[in-house]
């Protein structure tokens, strides 16, 4: 009937330091592009009532680790110049800067306790973001108790020797059988690689798991940098600093006459407190606290408790990425949040003040987005070609633009240097694919890689595709190849309004039920290739007329009317029924917008406009 609870006198240093918002870094001069440091610096500075502070960790509370910053973190990176060699933009960034370490209270308990304790007291305990509220204490995992019921109290020492036979895989020849770690460990040196296809459980047993041997190759290519840090992505450790019991304390004033003193036995575990008890002696807790441990110690007189001071430090890997980037930006500029993402490329679209601290934007991001983010990418200027490809500039990771999208359970290979792809459509490309049926067949008249015709081709009966890009239509052929549907698609590589008059002047034109014209900046002026189309044929035979789907941008006032005026200036009809619809805002003022609308019979039969 041994119980105890170790309490520290009241803490007489602030267990964080908070800094003020004009002094928390060292922001950025005025400086060239071709020459740019980065560094941060913290000013200890106390801010504890400091009302802008919220509750949680950040940048701007704690303080830096007492080990100084050592030189391997200072990176530095290097970019080719015109002669294809490099040179050093003199571009540094220091993730140990990053580092915080946080004052914190806990109590000590034994691991047997340590969950039941943890459901009673959640709502005192530790709740910050990814950092778990139980630590373990360093050197305390083994109990010698639990290790002798395993092992057992052997009588003599021939206990020992079959004890010691047994463990190296000697048993057998005393008469004693194998365990089974070691019996399977015998199975793997006696069947070769034939032998475990009678075996298949055991070579799995066997074998290593692919996370547990990627981990193990990590931590060879860290050098075991990272090997005292803990938490799911190694980014926070935590150290006892203060524990053991005070002379001079009276603790049965808090647990009652019944508590005892004894030494700690058996393996135990960290219950961090909130960070609002980080100054609070015991008598200063909550009552709520100490009643459970009061009602712990009265259902079981052996658990112990003890009231440690601890130590806790994120390092660069906790903070996330606008934490990151609002430290080290200046105050007056908005932090980028979001970017578009294509396979293993994130698309930037940066605004002019963001351009001098481009290189810092594209590395944090990187580093935050690992390993789904591979290259970080800037557009350097408009769409002005007739191959709608952008002008894109890498700021980090490698500088392969070939990478896999997955969309609508379908893969497609896409070249951003050469090719043009928008995610942000993936919603409304799956929109018009919930209108195609199996009896439709489909005109796609600028297909670029084929995110609407290689999916229309999985619903519908015919797919006719065309792009005037013959980079693109090399990549719609081997995404058509890639998913298995190049029998359902056909390919052309001509302009626009070539491809809508020599394929509706042939004899698929019957069949065609759908045209889809998704070139949102050009697209209205290629409807005057629909005029005269069916000149040909007479008004009396029975000809369905395709359904056209036509996509443009609009900064009027009144986008629909705009738009909708457009599309019958380019086709010189002014009846024209046509259902329009916002696809969503490119930019302040500017609406993509599509239109779909059954074309009308004076238009297929009317005089042409253009002779092609």
């Amino acid at each position: 009937m041994v119980t105890k609870f170790h309490i520290l006198k009241a803490h007489t240093l602030p267990l964080f330091t908070l800094l003020p918002r004009t002094l928390s870094f060292s922001k950025l001069p005025n400086f060239s592009v071709s020459s740019i440091s980065f560094t941060t610096q913290i000013h200890a500075h106390n801010q504890s009532s400091d009302p802008e502070l919220s509750y949680g960790p950040s940048l701007r509370k704690g303080t830096l680790p007492p080990t100084p910053i050592s030189q391997t973190s200072l990176r530095t990176f290097t970019k080719e110049d015109d002669d294809g060699g490099e040179y050093n933009d003199d571009y540094a960034f220091n993730e140990e800067s990053f580092s915080r370490v946080f004052d914190i209270a806990a109590i000590r308990v034994s691991s047997k306790d340590c969950f039941i304790l943890e459901n009673r007291l959640r709502g005192h305990l530790l709740n910050w973001p990814r950092i778990r509220n139980i630590a373990r204490v360093p050197g305390d995992d083994f109990d010698d108790e639990e290790v002798k019921k395993l092992v057992g109290t052997p009588s003599n020492e021939d206990s020992l020797v079959s004890l010691d036979r047994r463990m190296h895989g000697k048993a057998e020849g005393d008469g004693e059988p194998l365990s089974p770690v070691l019996h399977r460990e015998k199975l793997v040196k006696t069947f070769d690689s034939v032998g475990f296809v009678n075996f298949r459980n055991l070579a799995k047993m066997t074998r290593p798991s692919s996370r547990k041997k990627k981990m193990v190759d990590d931590e060879e290519r860290s050098g075991g940098k990272n090997k005292d840090k803990v938490g799911r992505k190694g980014f926070s450790v935590v150290e006892v600093v203060e524990d053991g019991l005070m002379e001079g304390q009276d603790l049965k004033g808090l647990l009652g006459e019944g508590f005892h003193c004894r030494k700690w036995r058996g393996p135990t575990r960290l219950l961090l407190l909130d960070e609002r008890y980080s100054k609070k002696c015991a008598e200063e807790l909550p009552e709520a606290i100490k009643v459970v441990l009061k009602e712990t110690i009265m259902d079981d007189r052996r658990s112990d408790f003890e009231l440690v001071r601890c130590r806790l430090t994120l390092f660069y890997d906790y903070w996330q990425m606008d934490e990151i980037l609002e430290a080290m930006l200046p105050n007056d500029i908005i932090i980028p949040s979001a970017f578009e993402t294509v396979g293993h490329v994130a698309h930037l679209n940066l605004r002019d003040e963001l351009l001098p601290y481009k290189k810092l934007i594209g590395k944090v991001i990187l580093d935050k987005n690992k390993p789904k983010i591979q290259t970080v990418v800037n557009k350097i200027d408009s769409i002005q070609n007739d191959y709608r490809t952008m002008q894109l500039e890498v700021l980090a990771g490698n500088h392969s633009l070939v990478t896999t999208v997955v969309e609508n359970g379908l893969q497609f290979q896409v070249d951003l240097s050469t090719v043009y792809w928008n995610s942000r459509l993936a919603t409304e490309r799956q929109r018009l694919l919930n209108g195609f049926t199996r009896k439709d067949v489909v005109c796609d008249v600028f297909s670029g890689v084929g995110p609407i015709a290689i999916s229309a081709a999985k619903i519908v009966k015919r797919v006719y595709a065309n792009d005037l890009n013959p980079q693109a239509i090399e990549y719609l052929e081997r995404n058509c190849v890639l998913n298995k549907l190049e029998k359902k698609i056909r390919v052309f590589n001509m302009d626009g309004r070539r491809f809508i008059v020599s394929l509706f002047t042939s004899e698929k034109a019957p069949s065609i039920t759908q045209v889809v014209m998704n070139l949102p900046n050009d697209a209205v002026e290629f409807l005057d290739a629909f005029r005269g189309i069916l000149r040909g044929r007479t008004k009396e035979e029975e000809y369905p007329l395709p359904l056209i789907h036509v996509y443009g941008f609009s900064k009027a006032r009144d986008p629909e009317f705009d738009f909708h005026e457009r599309i019958r200036i380019a086709l010189t009809e002014v009846a024209v029924d046509v259902e329009m619809r916002r696809v969503r805002l490119v930019a302040p003022g500017k609406w993509m917008l599509c239109a779909s609308f059954i074309l009308p019979k004076s238009v297929a039969f009317g005089k042409p406009i253009l002779e092609l």
